[in-house]
């Protein structure tokens, strides 16, 4: 099981976009990379083709994990993720819950 997931809320902890939040939008788990919205915004000169226009695009790049944090569902600073196992014989479950407030990660 991933600590970042499709869905999640996340901090980005280095680099230019460091202290800003976003949720995550695709994860590249073999590149160790995730796309998240609104961060990470680079410049794309896209040609012309019959569905799209010419011109300049702003696009969200890939960001590599160890540079993200979940956010903590309580009041939203980065916290570590830690899993622990819910309920008993055939209907336990693991499941991911933040180590700052101990409150459980939804996903």
């Amino acid at each position: 099981m991933q600590k970042i997931k499709k869905g999640d809320n996340v901090v980005v902890l280095a680099g230019k976009d460091k202290g800003q939040s976003g949720k995550v939008l695709q994860v590249m788990p073999k590149e160790d990379k995730a796309v998240v919205q609104g961060v990470n915004l680079v410049k794309k000169h896209q040609r012309q083709t019959a569905s799209q226009e010419a011109g300049i695009v702003s696009k969200e790049a890939p960001i590599h994990l160890s540079n993200l944090s979940v956010a903590d569902p309580k009041d939203g600073k980065p916290t570590r993720v830690g899993f622990k196992v819910v309920g008993e014989g055939e209907n336990a479950k693991k499941v991911r819950f933040a180590k700052r407030s101990g409150e459980q990660i939804d996903g």
